[in-house]
């Protein structure tokens, strides 16, 4: 059973009509073999600018972790939101990634006037939208967003690692490594597995 001091989500109510403001969304997490999908939405604030934003994947490590905390402190507001494994088998991978963002965007304190995507999709919302390709590594906000949604989703692998330690998630936080699909096949699938994955549904066989 999943521990209750795994990270929580972080979401706050609307605060509606404000005009002007842009929110960048990304997610972190679709390909792994377990866990949650993670979204974060950002609106950045222009008064107190974050240098150094890029997307998540070119970043090191360190460098994520500073700047998580950096722009949870500067921005204007954000949200974190998830999708779980069992909405990620029951509607797919796609489904429960625009379910996910469209949570991180409902979570924001404030209401942008225009949401952008990183991606070729957008989830259901009543704000503008529009999906950027790329976004991650063009607009800061969507780029604030792709940190925050990797930092928390590896926070999240590191803290599930201690549960089920034979499987590494700590290492590889999900991905389909050799050590990965090695565990796999020793110790069969855990709790937070995606049923429907291929690796995960020939070892379930």
């Amino acid at each position: 059973m999943r521990s209750k001091k795994f990270l929580k989500a972080e979401q706050a109510p609307f605060v509606w009509d404000t005009p002007g403001l842009v929110a960048g969304v990304d997610e972190a997490g679709r390909g792994p073999l377990m866990g949650p999908v993670v979204a974060a939405a950002v609106i950045l604030d222009d008064l107190h600018p974050i240098k150094g934003l890029a997307d998540s994947k070119v970043l090191t490590a360190l460098r994520r972790e500073k700047l998580y905390d950096e722009i949870r402190a500067k921005a204007l507001c954000f949200s974190i939101a998830q999708a779980t494994v069992e909405e990620i088998d029951e509607i797919n991978i796609l489904q429960a990634t625009m379910l996910a963002m469209k949570r991180a965007v409902e979570g924001l304190r404030l209401k942008p006037a225009k949401v952008l995507v990183d991606g070729n999709r957008i989830p259901t919302l009543v704000i503008v939208a529009e999906a950027i390709v790329g976004g991650d590594a063009l607009v800061p906000a969507i780029s604030a967003a792709s940190i925050l949604a990797k930092v928390w989703r590896d926070r999240w692998c590191q803290e599930f690692h201690l549960e089920y330690p034979q499987y590494g998630f700590a290492t590889h936080k999900g991905y389909g490594t050799a050590e990965h699909l090695a565990a796999l096949r020793e110790h069969g699938a855990c709790p937070q597995h995606r049923r429907t994955f291929r690796p995960v549904a020939e070892v379930l066989k």
